[in-house]
């Protein structure tokens, strides 16, 4: 090992001295960097100093969507890729909101080019007065231009409701047609290069007069998604599910041609969201037999004080003897509202109302007990609610919170209606209802007491973790906090790492499966205790994302099977008891290299199979060639461990994010619940992908 030193310094005279820690080198580097850059005290480069009109730029077309794609799909990597996906589905979509399409085909062609057909009304083709161009041709190639700016618009409800969905997929991809079957004619349109019109829409053939809908193919541009341009099956699948269960009776048939034998599923429900429930619960035993179900609309007055709308709301729900009380999905126009909004206020308010108000009248809650809280009602509760406003109002630019205040007593009144109903009609399933909410309230008078008894030595204790090898900055945003499988490895994390910014909490074997353990049980848990006191932002409803002590979580395990399932049990208690972590993307895993190659005194990692036959065959090296796999972040040594999976300006990691929570939380129960089914379906269906298995 000296010597090896010995060869690495003599090959770089240039490097710091070894006693220098990691954040003086860096504080070196930056400090190098600003003589060089004229950077000013906040770290920036200046810019030029003649600011002019010379040095404003206008972006023509679509140029702003080239020059900046963040603005329009968030990120450049694969979310964004599938994004584009979305942008056009939700138009098909819109024409079933709008009553007039009930069938959507979409293809992953052979060259992950995508198509998405509809029978709806097909984009206008005629002349659009302020833009001189067609309909297609309009919506494709100018921002904010299309029929869902309500009054005089083609939609009375609508996802998309800035205009840019078409026009930002065309403006991202390489080749992108358009065919519209409408009156009789089937027209044409064909855009390149990041929509250039190759030429105007022509009439390329006839068409039955009920023919109608619209066609669109178009393929990402690499030069945009550098990252991959390869569509995910399961990602496409799973989204096109809820949109045909958030819209029932429209049939979604999604096709992957890229195999030798074409793939089809076709995906329709009658029961809208009331299968949607079902679907979820799968594997879960319920309280309730059926899947309750309340609908209604109401016709609101707008924020103009004059115009009048329809507001439709829809509600089903089902308990489980699950734990867990984050069970409640909400949609606005299709989109997903993660934050919640007026909907789901107005649902807790007539949930809380309705049970206590039966348990009362019936003798089911006593004159002295209190009443029940609101997450009383909704542990185990699995629920979908569901709006349509022709004029959704978001609080922010994510379209996650709904802001809308006269959509809370329309929901309120539609669940408290019809639900106190269904509850007097069916007193055997109320009762059971009633019976699991009591056992929650125990459960969280326990869990009260659980966290008082244990304040001092778990959640509620000032001092950190004997364990935590924590570090010196007290900047969250710079702060990492690696979860380190085993002590021996934690240890040479500890040695390892930069003391400024990483700090290194070791766990001992496996926690506790949140997924099946009583609150009480998880909160006099050790390890659950020393990282809810790590983290420093309480748990579940209490949990303050703006207190964390750390902006990066980094799961750091083995690369076994073990290794995977505390990587796994670690995630389902994120999910369950610290889901903003999740949400804010806090939560990353190590990717250690699982390759060694020892090759001239130099040593060479690989991180996968193709990364190390790569390797190979860069080297040159024959057949034989040893190398080392590792099983265990043990077996590397407090250096290699930082050049490798600690390194900041080496390593790799995975940030995890969630895009369907419905999904997520079925996946959570599937793999780690009480049913045995549901896991053994999922290795049979995944047993064919499994490489370097530990036997």
């Amino acid at each position: 090992m000296a010597n090896e030193e010995e060869k690495k310094l003599e090959a770089a005279p240039e490097q710091p001295q070894a006693d220098q820690t990691a954040s003086e080198i860096a504080e070196e580097d930056r400090f190098q960097y600003k003589k060089e850059n004229d950077i000013d005290e906040k770290g920036l480069v200046k810019a030029d100093e003649n600011y002019t009109a010379e040095n404003i730029q206008v972006l023509e077309g679509l140029e702003a969507v080239r020059k900046r794609p963040g603005m329009y799909i968030a990120t450049t990597a694969a979310a964004g890729l599938h994004h584009l996906v979305w942008e056009i589905v939700d138009n098909a979509i819109d024409e079933a909101l709008a009553g007039y399409c009930d069938d959507i085909q979409v293809y992953i062609e052979k060259d992950n080019s995508i198509t998405v057909s509809d029978n709806g009304r097909g984009i206008p083709v005629d002349i659009v007065a302020k833009s001189g161009l067609s309909g297609v041709e309009t919506a494709y190639t100018i921002l904010h231009a299309g029929g869902k700016f309500g009054e005089g618009g083609g939609y009375k409800v609508s996802g998309g409701l800035h205009g840019v969905g078409a026009s930002v997929v065309n403006a991202l991809s390489t080749l992108c047609e358009v065919t519209v079957r409408k009156a009789g004619g089937i027209y044409y349109v064909k855009f390149v290069d990041g929509g250039k019109i190759v030429e105007h829409l022509k009439k390329i053939g006839t068409c039955k007069e009920e023919e109608h809908g619209t066609t669109v193919h178009f393929k990402p541009d690499g030069d945009i998604f550098t990252e991959t341009t390869t569509y995910n099956y399961e990602t496409i699948k799973n989204h096109l599910r809820q949109m045909a269960f958030l819209n029932g009776g429209v049939k979604i048939t999604l096709t992957d041609k890229r195999p030798d034998i074409p793939m089809t599923e076709t995906f329709q429900f009658n029961g809208g969201i009331k299968e949607y429930v079902s679907f979820i619960n799968q594997g879960k035993n319920t309280i309730n037999a059926d899947v309750i179900y309340a609908h209604g609309a109401e016709e609101v007055t707008l924020l103009d004080g004059v115009t009048k709308e329809i507001v439709y709301a829809e509600v089903s729900m089902q308990w489980t003897d699950y734990y867990s009380n984050d069970g409640v999905y909400s949609f606005c126009n299709n989109i997903s509202t993660k934050e919640g909004g007026t909907h789901v206020d107005g649902f807790n308010k007539a949930l809380s109302k309705v049970i206590n108000n039966y348990a009362r009248k019936f003798k089911l809650l006593e004159e002295k007990e209190n009443n029940f809280t609101t997450e009383d009602c909704r542990e185990g509760l699995t629920c979908v609610i569901s709006v349509k406003h022709p004029n959704p109002q978001y609080e922010g630019q994510t379209k996650t919170k709904l802001g809308n205040s006269e959509v809370r007593p329309i929901v309120n009144s539609v669940v408290s209606e019809q639900f106190e109903q269904y509850l007097l009609e069916h007193p055997d399933q109320a009762k059971a209802i009633i019976a699991k909410v009591r056992i929650a309230a125990k459960g969280r008078v326990a869990a009260q007491a659980a966290r008082e008894a244990t304040r001092k030595t778990a959640l509620g204790i000032t001092t950190l973790p004997g364990k935590l090898a924590d570090c010196s900055s007290r900047v969250p945003e710079e702060c990492e906090l690696y979860i380190v499988e085993g002590n021996s490895a934690g240890g040479s994390a500890k040695v390892g790492r930069d003391r400024k910014t990483q700090a290194i909490l070791p766990l001992r074997g496996k926690i506790l499966n949140v997924e099946k353990a009583t609150e009480e049980r998880i909160f006099k848990n050790a390890e659950i205790g020393n990282m809810i006191t790590a983290i420093g932002a309480g748990i579940r409803e209490q949990f303050d994302v703006s207190k964390i002590r750390y902006h990066k979580i980094v799961i750091m395990t083995d690369a076994d099977v073990d290794g995977d399932h505390i990587r796994i049990l670690l995630l389902t208690f994120f999910y369950r008891f610290m889901k903003p972590l999740i949400d804010g993307g806090y939560v990353y895993i190590a990717q250690p290299p699982l390759y060694k190659v020892e090759y001239k005194g130099q040593a060479y990692y690989a991180y996968n199979d193709d990364q190390l036959e790569q390797l190979k065959k860069g080297l040159q090296l024959k057949a034989g060639y040893p190398f080392q796999r590792y099983k265990g972040l043990g077996e590397m040594d407090a250096q290699q461990l930082w050049e490798t999976t600690m390194d900041p300006a080496a390593r790799k990691m995975i940030r995890i994010t969630i895009d369907d929570a419905a999904m997520a939380d079925k996946a959570f129960t599937d793999l780690m619940g009480d049913d045995v089914e549901p896991r053994r379906e999922f290795i049979i269906k995944n047993a064919k992908f499994v490489q370097n298995l530990d036997i």
